[in-house]
């Protein structure tokens, strides 16, 4: 029978989706208040409600999500997207296949935005250097990077959480390659989707997704793009450069400023500092627009840069694209609130988001995840801005700095931890712990650079929710709900009843997150599998793996993280997600059916 407790468990569960879905306040937000609401309530223990920060699926993703950070670190994922890229040649077929798998592959053992991050500026610089448009390929690359996570027990956030909400039942927990029969059929059936049809479902060359790099390089990877200009003696403009509006008129950046009477550079002027006679400037542009900028102002034009030859040589500095990443810093604010150039010392020279590049107006500009940002600064100062993590550069410059002597550390501390998971002796947050740990201890990562990689967010988010799924098994409602959903099915056999929960957790992936709808719905499943007869485990196994089913929309973070690099658009989702989403239901469970024995 419905009971208070149950009404009131279900009211957490609509408040919190409801929230998920209008975004009122960040997802994490959402976790925590639920984790704090629950016990106040009376719906679990104060000790149940904060298990989750300790569970075994949270340490393993934090763990995981080190290991991958070392590996990238040291230059290992380089050396392997290289020769991959090298390999496609210039066939497109060739390179959606082998970077589509590689990605696929590395995101079965690391979070499955650090592998598509890891591929995205090889490829498109593949992509420009043969002439097929990335749209062509990013979208395969993404979606065989969210299927990727399927092939192993640690490859994404649902199936590390699977064996931890299984135990309550005291089911037999999966083992590291148990899923990996069906994990190997979906990267196989994805692959040859878009090999035979993708060409009639992704977006065609010379689209929107082809401006960036048409624009951007038009207008400011031309060899003469960076000019200097003397301010004359008589120069008498009060103004600051903001009230200049230089850019919105002149599609002009002003780069440097060099104040002689100060005897001081500044490569990064702020939108507060006005010009005095005698100054010299870089500014970056077309050169019509320069002349015509220069004659506006009464200012000369040198035939070559002087004062700033040495410091904006091409060794020294020059133009880098970088990307909002998924749950950036900077996700929701403007350069402007930040103090963008006074905190990191390199100037906004255009904006390009979706289908639209704004050279004007950046200040004000509310960033979102997946905008593009075209830079101009010196390299020292990008190094410094990679380590802030805000960014994901697609431009590689030679300032980075790579700890690829500890290559080899690296590669032994991945090989200890997953040869622990494997061996089923050690916990899984134990055995990748170990293996984070000596990271940490090889001086392949810093703490400070382990507790940077970590998505605080994602721990909280998991943190949150855990607790949400104990209350809901604890007072009955997974028990009463699934018994309402079986009665309205009627008596369906084990693969309908697989389907119908397959389906059920894609629709919930699209409006909560995957690792929310996981959370939720892994009871949920087992109590209707047992009431239906059918084994429990496979049950939990298909919401694990269903929640990886997210083509549909760009609200996945590696479908966010590609729109921008892509040029994609909503309908582009749709299109290629739509027929993915049918074709992954139907081949996941078909695999299970083959590799588990399901009758019916």
């Amino acid at each position: 029978m419905l009971t208070p407790e149950m009404i009131t468990v279900m009211a957490v569960l609509v408040a919190a989706v409801f929230l998920f879905i209008v975004e009122w306040v960040r997802v994490d937000v959402v976790a925590i208040i639920v984790m704090v609401a629950l016990p106040l309530l009376g719906l679990v223990s104060g000790q149940e409600a904060f298990m989750g920060l300790s569970s075994n699926a949270v340490i393993s993703i934090i763990a995981v999500i080190i290991i991958g950070a070392g590996l990238d670190r040291t230059g290992i994922m380089n050396k392997v997207a290289k020769p991959i890229t090298r390999l496609a040649g210039n066939s497109e077929s060739r390179l959606i296949t082998f970077v589509s798998a590689t990605v696929a592959v590395i995101s079965s053992f690391m979070q499955n935005i650090g592998a598509v991050a890891l591929f995205l500026p090889a490829t498109q610089r593949v992509c420009k250097k043969v002439g097929i448009s990335p749209s062509r390929v990013l979208i395969p690359m993404g979606f065989l990077g969210i299927i990727g996570g399927c092939l192993t027990l640690v490859g994404s956030s649902p199936l590390i959480l699977l064996n931890d909400l299984m135990a309550p039942k005291g089911l037999e927990p999966f083992g590291l390659f148990d899923v990996t029969p069906v994990g190997i059929t979906l990267v196989v059936a994805a692959l040859a989707y878009f090999i035979i049809i993708g060409r009639f479902i992704l977006p065609k060359a010379g689209g929107t997704e082809s401006r960036q790099l048409i624009d951007f390089g038009k207008i400011y990877y031309t060899a003469d793009g960076l000019y200097e200009l003397r301010v004359p003696e008589t120069y008498s403009d009060t103004r600051t450069l903001e009230e200049m509006n230089i850019r919105a008129e002149y599609l002009v950046t002003v780069v440097a400023v060099a104040k002689h009477r100060e005897e001081r550079k500044y490569f990064a002027p702020t939108r507060r500092m006005k010009l005095s006679p005698g100054d010299d400037i870089a500014v970056l542009g077309p050169g019509d627009n320069v002349r015509r900028f220069a004659e506006d102002h009464g200012m000369q034009m040198k035939e070559r840069l002087e004062t700033f030859e040495e410091e904006l040589s091409s060794s020294s500095a020059g133009l880098v694209e970088v990307i909002i990443p998924p749950r950036s810093d900077l996700e929701g604010k403007s350069l402007r609130e930040i103090h963008f150039r006074e905190k990191y010392q390199v100037n906004p020279v255009a904006i390009r988001r979706r289908d639209r590049i704004y050279y004007a107006g950046l200040s004000d500009l509310v960033l979102q995840s997946g905008d593009i940002l075209l830079l101009h600064g010196l390299f020292e100062k990008f190094a410094i801005l990679k380590d802030a993590n805000v960014f994901t550069f697609i431009t590689p410059f030679e300032a980075e700095v790579m700890k690829t002597h500890k290559a080899k550390a690296a590669l032994i501390c991945f090989a200890i931890a997953l040869v622990l998971v494997i061996s089923g002796k050690v916990k899984l947050s134990v055995a990748l712990m170990t293996g984070a740990l000596g990271m940490i201890l090889t001086g392949v990562l810093s703490i400070d650079e382990a507790y940077h990689a970590v998505d605080w967010r994602t721990v909280f988010l998991l943190g949150g929710l855990i607790p949400l799924g104990v209350a809901v098994e604890k007072t009955g409602t997974a028990a009463y709900i699934a018994k309402q959903v079986l009665s309205l099915l009627g008596d369906v056999s084990p693969v309908i009843l697989l389907t119908v929960i397959g389906i059920l957790t894609s629709i919930f992936t699209l409006v909560v997150s995957n690792v929310g709808a996981t959370v939720l719905l892994v009871p949920l499943a087992i109590n209707m599998a047992m009431g239906a007869g059918a084994d429990p485990r496979m049950a939990a196994l298909t919401v694990a793996v269903a929640a990886s089913n997210t083509f549909v929309l760009p609200t996945h973070q590696v479908n966010a993280y590609i729109m921008g690099p892509g040029g994609y658009r909503t309908v582009d989702y749709i299109k290629a997600g739509s027929v993915m989403t049918i074709l992954y239901l139907v081949v996941m469970i078909g695999a299970m059916s083959v590799f588990y024995g399901l009758s019916g």
